[in-house]
Order: structure tokens, then C-alpha cells, then sequence
């Protein structure tokens, strides 16, 4: 009769946890992507390059389309995650310098560094967050921190 109680008691325990949703299995690792900051400015996380006043950053949205605004020049892209893992492809760079710039932002050494990060963002292979920081690794290791403007 015990048996029979702990069984049925079983049964109730485990129906609770189905129609909430759980599972009676060992639990699922998260997929990190879900934790991944879709839509959200993040801006480079290193000091400035006077003269000019714009900072590198990025936006990419959860259907993978991505804005890689550089130092100078802005760059359209696509991102692929999963799990801890990311690629992503950029458009080149526009030749012509952008139309609205403020003063100083297309230095020659900007036009050089939108070349270098461009470079260092189509490399990166795999992402983490820590802290408040997107940290995206590859041939370089950048980080990443959600603007705050």
C-alpha cells in the first residue's frame, strides 16, 4: 500500500512539474544566445581617439543584421551565434567618406583603425558577458559595454 502511495504520489509530483513546464530529466543547459544583447548599443570600451568625439560600437538584432559603426565609416553586417559561439560577416568599407562628420572624425589614423577593428570584428569567434561587458574573442579580444547616451 506504501508502494502504491509513493507511486501515485510520484505521478502527481510529475504531472505538477510538466504542466509547469519543468522536466523530470537533468536540466537543459541555456542556449547563451538567449542571453545575448539583441538590439542594444554597445560601444568599444576604449578611450577615446581625439580629436574627434564618435566611438566605435555595434547593434546587431536578433535576425542576425548588424550595424558596425567604426571609428570614421559605418558598416552594415550579419551576425551568426550560437551558444557561445559568433561570426560575423561585414559589407567592405565604403571608399567615400561619410557625409555628416564632425570635426576630426576622418583622420587618417581613424580611416587606418576603422580598417584594423573591421579586420579584428570579422575574426572573433566567440562571445561572453561579464559583468556589464560583451566580450567578443578572436584574433584579438574586444569588450564591449552598453551605451549609455
Amino acid at each position: 500500500m506504501i508502494d502504491t502511495f509513493l507511486s501515485a504520489s510520484r505521478l502527481v509530483v510529475a504531472c505538477g512539474l510538466l504542466a509547469a513546464g519543468l522536466s523530470l530529466t537533468a536540466p537543459q543547459p541555456a542556449y547563451a544566445a538567449d542571453a545575448f544583447p539583441f538590439g542594444e548599443e554597445l560601444l568599444l570600451d576604449t578611450p577615446p581617439m581625439r580629436p574627434g568625439k564618435r566611438m566605435p560600437g555595434i547593434v546587431i538584432e536578433r535576425s542576425g543584421n548588424a550595424v558596425l559603426d567604426l571609428w570614421c565609416k559605418t558598416v552594415t553586417g550579419r551576425a551568426t551565434l550560437s551558444d557561445a559561439s559568433i561570426r560575423i560577416e561585414a559589407a567592405p568599407l565604403p571608399e567615400e567618406l561619410p557625409a555628416m562628420q564632425s570635426p576630426g572624425q576622418c583622420t587618417p589614423e581613424r580611416i587606418q583603425a576603422d580598417a584594423d577593428l573591421l579586420a579584428a570584428l570579422t575574426q572573433v569567434t566567440s562571445w561572453r558577458q561579464q559583468k556589464m561587458m560583451l566580450i567578443l574573442e578572436g584574433a584579438a579580444t574586444l569588450r564591449f559595454r552598453q551605451a549609455t547616451n
